[in-house]
């Protein structure tokens, strides 16, 4: 948001609208598909790696959720594995599908195609 010049008109207003209208305002600026996902990219087109580690999806909740970025991070590397540091638990069943349960507490059943690191078995 500061390369970007918002930074500080968000902190103006912040005051003067509601908590609802400050998130979605939010939600809007830091879309991960138009803002993250592209700075995300550079990042990875100037550091070669092995294995790509996100963290703080918590810091960012409810702004940025973490299947959207896990969906939109699979245009820009699709060659290495990535691991997320997730404060939750990550549950798979047949019948739902898998599921990230952000804090224990609210469950986000979107697509997912990650997997346990515990029961990997290489």
């Amino acid at each position: 948001m500061r390369e970007r010049h918002i930074f500080e008109q968000i902190l103006d207003i912040e005051s003067s609208i509601s908590k609802g209208e400050l998130k979605e305002l939010l939600q809007n600026v830091l879309d991960s598909e138009s803002h993250l996902i592209p700075a995300l990219g550079e990042k990875i087109a100037e550091n070669p790696f092995d294995v790509l580690f996100l963290w703080g999806v918590g810091q960012i909740f409810p702004y940025i959720r973490s299947h959207n970025v896990l969906n939109n991070l699979q245009t820009t590397n699709n060659n290495q594995p990535t691991v997320m540091f997730f404060p939750g638990a990550y549950t798979y069943s047949l019948e739902s599908g898998a599921s990230l349960n952000l804090f224990g507490l609210l469950r986000d059943d979107k697509y997912y195609r990650a997997f346990n690191i515990y029961e990997y078995q290489v």
